[in-house]
């Protein structure tokens, strides 16, 4: 038989453990011999260990073949053994010998206590949850692009990063035969397929969350939780870290992934400690992995729906009907942007309007011409991302200035970009498109400074024009400025910038009044908020 050949390190996704390493993590578990077509996991599963390949060589394999080959001193797994997710591939012992089992959660524990063995895993396991999600191993999304319904799915699960591959009923020639083997006709589409025999009809965000092992089988129990976070962005994440690493019983609730707005961002190059940036998802991966090393339990998909107050609690109650207490709450569930105000926007909002800047959405108009509404940080790092994947990018700015609202960094590369061209005093006035599927075909624009109107060609639109708080489900619980965003401080009647106008309750990040939009300063923010969530359980207990 031919040796199979081990795969070569890709930048730290494959490291091989040195001896000292090996034998460290030996005193958490067991050794055991490894035989020839083992499964020592399957994609699906969410209960399996961590292992070490001591001798022998070892192949992870998804639907469509071999992702890698470990041989001995390599390590198994991806990012998911640590978040509690769902295995995205298939571990196969393909040369006997021996692997090293740890159970996950002494790993767990190791990785917290071991800083050096810690960073070398997560590293390798962040690497190789990037890897999975360009090569499209995991689930699979059968659906046209022109369907809202798989525009969902796809969303939620670029969002939270999981690895996927989406099948485009309108382009994949293997589209309609996966359908046929399937048993399914076009009209019960989008479908997710899930280890080659698991089939979802058009599941909801819920049921994808659940299958993937996101979401657990039911919320989290607690009679009373000491701190309810409600948002999942940097200022939730880090209030989520400090108050779970101070003793507070946590849970962090997001309605659509971990991360926030923060996410969404492809490249963070401002950010103190990352000289060459760092991606929004993460910067995201690594805090919740942080909080629940401390142990907050994070939630999603968890749509906060109201807030009120019962016997000294918070009650926070949620969309699905359930409900969390807790003796203190931190409004974290930032803001989104505007829609834009031009006329017969329902029309193309849920095919060709993006409110956001992905992987996704970058394959969905690559090698088409595109438009970016906006001026500030968040409109520049869309534009200088997509303009490596779309025809042609035009920034709209309806001021006259390019560093208005931009940090200089940003403006000095779009300008010198080949691919983008900057159209300052300009809105969009009109959207034109084919009478059918919400496809955009171009964009009318005006210059505000002269009346001209012209017609550009846009396959698709991207927004990002200022922010709308997510507020409504507070109601009239909570003080607001005329805006929706949170009062806080002197503002709201407390002592404390980051108070509200209800003792137990603060606010931070985007979603406060005058808050400084950056990821930094989110951050600040909810390390802040835990400081105050234990000056007022201190009150409560006095």
């Amino acid at each position: 038989m031919a040796e199979i050949e081990e795969t070569p390190d890709r930048h730290g996704a494959f490291p091989r453990l040195s001896q000292e390493q090996i034998e460290r993590l030996s005193a958490h578990g067991d050794r055991r011999p490894a035989e020839a077509g083992e499964v020592l996991f399957r994609a699906g599963d969410t209960d399996y260990d961590f292992f070490v390949v001591l001798d022998g060589k070892v192949a992870t394999e998804s639907d469509d073949g071999v992702i890698a080959v470990h041989g001995p001193g390599r390590f198994l797994g991806e990012l998911s053994l640590l978040t509690g997710q769902a295995a995205f591939f298939t571990a196969i012992v393909r040369e006997p010998g021996e692997v090293l089992v740890v159970p996950v959660a002494r790993l767990r524990a190791l990785v917290g206590a071991d800083p050096a063995l810690g960073d070398v895993i997560l590293r390798a396991y962040l690497l190789r949850r990037e890897m999975l999600i360009g090569l499209g191993a995991g689930f699979k999304i059968v659906g046209s692009r022109f369907s809202p319904a798989t525009r969902r799915l796809r969303e939620f699960a670029a969002r939270n990063r999981l690895p996927h591959r989406w099948i485009d009923l309108e382009n994949d020639s293997d589209a309609e035969a996966l359908l046929q083997s399937l048993g399914i006709g076009p009209d019960e589409t989008p479908v997710v397929v899930w280890g080659g025999d698991r089939v979802l009809r058009n599941p909801s965000t819920e049921d994808l969350a659940r299958v993937v092992g996101l979401k657990p089988p039911s919320m989290p129990t607690q009679d009373v939780w000491d701190l309810i976070i409600a948002g999942a962005g940097p200022s939730g994440l880090a209030a989520a870290v400090y108050g779970a690493s101070e003793g507070l019983t946590t849970v962090v609730l997001d309605a659509i992934a971990i991360g926030g707005q923060a996410g969404t961002t492809m490249r963070i190059e401002n950010y103190l400690g990352f000289p060459a940036g760092i991606s929004g998802t993460e910067l995201a991966a690594r805090a919740s992995i942080q909080a629940e090393k401390f142990g907050a339990r994070l939630t999603v998909p968890a749509d906060a729906a109201s807030l009120s107050l019962d016997h000294g609690n918070h009650i926070v109650g949620l969309s699905d009907g359930n409900s969390l207490v807790g003796r203190a709450v931190v409004i974290a569930t930032g803001a989104h942007y505007r829609r834009l105000p031009v006329p017969d926007l329902e029309r193309f909002e849920s095919v060709s309007v993006f409110y956001e800047a992905t992987l996704m959405e970058a394959l969905v108009c690559a090698g088409d011409p595109v438009a970016v509404v906006g001026g500030g940080n968040s409109a520049g790092q869309a534009a200088l991302f997509l303009a490596r994947h779309a025809a042609r990018v035009r920034l709209l700015i309806r001021g006259g200035d390019l560093r208005k609202d931009m940090s200089r960094y940003l403006a000095d590369r779009i300008e010198t970009s080949d691919a983008i061209d900057v159209l300052l005093h300009t809105e969009v006035r009109e959207l034109a498109g084919g009478d059918r599927d919400g496809r955009l075909e171009a964009l009318v624009v005006e210059d505000n400074s002269t009346g001209e109107r012209r017609t550009l060609e846009a396959k698709a639109l991207f927004v990002f024009i200022g922010a709308e708080p997510c507020t409504p489900w507070l109601g009239d619980e909570i003080a607001m400025d005329s805006k929706g965003f949170v009062l806080t401080g002197a503002e709201a009647g407390a002592q404390s910038i980051l108070q509200t106008s209800r003792p137990g309750v603060v606010a931070v990040g985007d979603v406060r009044s005058g808050s400084i939009k950056r990821v930094a300063s989110a951050v600040g923010e909810g390390a802040m908020a835990v400081r105050l969530v234990h000056d007022h359980l201190g009150t409560v207990r006095a």
